[in-house]
């Protein structure tokens, strides 16, 4: 059984969203168990279902606007996201999930499970749409910067994840950059190249430009944490206005009205093309234990996808996996 530590008071429609998001699950995979972690008296506001679903009571939780992480978790107070990380460190549970502050899961996973021995960086790795199938997006928030080794160990991990989970063989990993000619970017985008294309261990095919990633045949793209992230956020905007406009032409007109009836299922194949929510969220690389940071605004599709990822992610024994090529599971 696949057991699921997860944050119930994380996000901005907690515990709703994530206690049916749990209940969804349970249904759709019968090989997993759920604790739930939060206030028991709201979380049994909405579970109707308790089906291997358990929950541990705090009524202390993180708010989305936390600014001081670090003070937080030193307080020892019983926060929900901590609970749940805990779990995990104890081996009671196999991945934890929230959809909490992004800055809070990475300090308290950093804290709490630490890095594997060897690991120089934790990294946030979401996986986006393209015309070629879901691809792994790295670093997309964890680190401002990243020297060049770190970036090539990340890509190393990157590409073991991506053997384990999306299948692949041989993953190739892109750089982003300004251009696509070696000698582009910033002097540590060019340092970066350098390293990568001499790491043996990563399939390494130059740089890319954002223009170019939806039609890739990259599997893995890999930057900084500020231009990953800049990227992912201008990703899900563009895809917001691409929906924004289509919606306003469907309306503009009767006749495009009658269309958009005909047009109904292929209208809905390319909402969930790109809606976010389909994706899960995003794993948080480089810990002793599996942890997958959800969109705050995760709905319950969303929470029931991040778990679906996380069974995926714990099937897969990729924190094993990468444990065994750097070390042993517990930071020097």
């Amino acid at each position: 059984m696949i057991r699921i530590a997860l944050d119930a008071m994380g996000g901005d429609f907690a515990p709703k969203t994530n206690v049916l998001g749990a209940m969804q699950a349970v249904k759709k995979y019968d090989d997993i168990e759920i604790t739930l972690f939060g206030d028991e008296n709201k979380i049994k506001e909405y579970l109707t279902d308790s089906t291997r679903i358990n929950v541990v009571h705090t009524d202390k939780y993180f708010d989305m606007g936390e600014h001081d992480a670090v003070k937080a978790i030193r307080s020892k107070e019983p926060y929900s996201m901590i609970l749940a990380m805990q779990a995990c460190k104890e081996g009671k549970c196999d991945c934890t999930i929230s959809a909490g502050p992004t800055q809070v899961v990475v300090v308290a996973g950093h804290m709490v499970l630490k890095k594997i021995k060897g690991m120089h960086r934790i990294a946030l790795a979401p996986f986006i749409p393209t015309a070629n199938g879901n691809k792994i997006l790295l670093d997309s928030g964890a680190n401002v910067e990243l020297r060049p080794e770190h970036i090539a160990q990340l890509a190393y991990y990157a590409t073991i994840m991506a053997k384990e989970t999306l299948g692949v063989e041989k993953p190739k990993v892109g750089l982003i950059n300004i251009g696509s000619e070696e000698g582009k970017g910033r002097e540590v985008d060019k340092e970066t190249y350098q390293v990568l294309k001499e790491d043996e261990r990563i399939n390494f095919v130059g740089n890319i430009e954002p223009k170019e990633m939806f039609f890739s045949d990259c599997d893995i793209f890999i930057n900084d944490g500020f231009t990953c992230n800049i990227l992912l956020k201008t990703l899900e905007g563009t895809a917001k206005y691409m929906g924004a406009c289509l919606k306003k032409e469907i309306k503009s007109s009767f006749k495009s009205k009658i269309g958009a009836l005909f047009m109904k299922k292929s209208l809905k194949r390319f909402k969930k093309v790109f809606d976010a929510s389909e994706a899960g969220g995003a794993m948080l690389c480089g810990l002793t234990s599996l942890v997958i940071k959800a969109h705050g605004n995760s709905d319950e599709v969303a929470i029931c996808n991040a778990i679906r990822q996380a069974r995926t992610l714990v099937n897969s024994k990729l924190v094993e996996r990468i444990s065994q090529e750097l070390g042993d599971n517990s930071e020097e």
